[in-house]
């Protein structure tokens, strides 16, 4: 304050105006301060500003991990309370976790590099409360493997389902933002999934993922067959070469095709 009430400050009048109270939470539990004030309300504390209610200790950030971890404001507040013996209200955690928004919106519109060696291209299902009900959000999930080797999340984009218009869109954005060419795409062969890949990157190789290749291939064998099957098919997707993979795929048909043609048929287009 003493810095503050200057020669200019007092020119115009201002001067001390008694002492404001106030309640401090932080790591170290709850405690009342006095902050001084002046007649015009132009002091700014450096310390503790003015608002604040938290100390800018490591509280906020066991917050904010605490929330990353996916718990409830309810079992935030309950845990500060049980840790600190202090209470912190559901609008004050809001402030807190909205701090990292615009780190999150920095990252998702962070440029990336212009080739990426494999991409994958997948979307995961979940169930979340809005409003009152709970609905179904898919989570398009794009993890790449750039020229040095290393595995980079390119981008997380949240719609109400999965489609390939909305992996149109996708991959716009990933275009955008400075990807200009992807050397092999691998997808769950959705309809119209590689058509959408290849009018953004057209030189692309795109290509079914193997877990989503056996996965699908199952759905079609019944149950009984299921392990044997399994341990047919293990011979074409484990063998050690092109070659020996094709003459092995040709053990399978000859044994399988009778009873499961449509996986065979799969299996040999893909």
């Amino acid at each position: 304050m003493e810095g503050h009430l200057d020669e200019s400050e007092r020119s115009i009048g201002n001067k001390r105006n008694g002492k404001g109270k106030k309640t401090i939470k932080s790591g170290f539990g709850t405690f009342d301060i006095d902050t001084p004030q002046d007649r015009r309300s132009s002091f700014g504390p450096e310390l503790v500003k003015k608002r604040q209610t938290i100390l800018a200790d490591n509280l906020s950030e066991k917050i904010i991990g605490l929330y990353g971890l996916g718990m409830s404001y309810r079992d935030i507040s309950a845990h500060i309370k049980e840790m600190y013996d202090t209470d912190i209200s559901h609008t004050v955690l809001s402030q807190i976790t909205d701090r990292v928004v615009p780190d999150v919106k920095a990252w998702q519109s962070r440029p990336l590099e212009p080739v990426y060696c494999i991409v994958w291209l997948d979307a995961m299902h979940y169930k979340v409360k809005v409003d009152g009900r709970i609905v179904h959000k898919a989570l398009y999930n794009i993890l790449g493997i750039n020229k040095e080797g290393y595995k980079e999340i390119l981008g997380m984009y949240i719609s109400e389902s999965e489609g390939a218009n909305f992996w149109l869109q996708v991959l716009t954005d990933l275009n955008n933002r400075g990807l200009k060419d992807i050397l092999i795409g691998c997808t769950d062969n959705l309809r119209g999934f590689t058509d959408a890949i290849l009018s953004i990157f057209p030189k692309a190789q795109v290509q079914l993922c193997i877990a989503h290749q056996i996965r699908n291939s199952l759905k079609y064998v019944a149950s009984k067959d299921q392990k044997e099957f399994m341990r047919d098919l293990k011979l074409v997707y484990r063998a050690t070469s092109k070659e020996v993979a094709e003459d092995r795929l040709l053990d399978l048909e000859e044994k399988w095709e009778g009873k499961y043609p449509v996986v065979i048929e799969s299996w040999q287009r893909n």
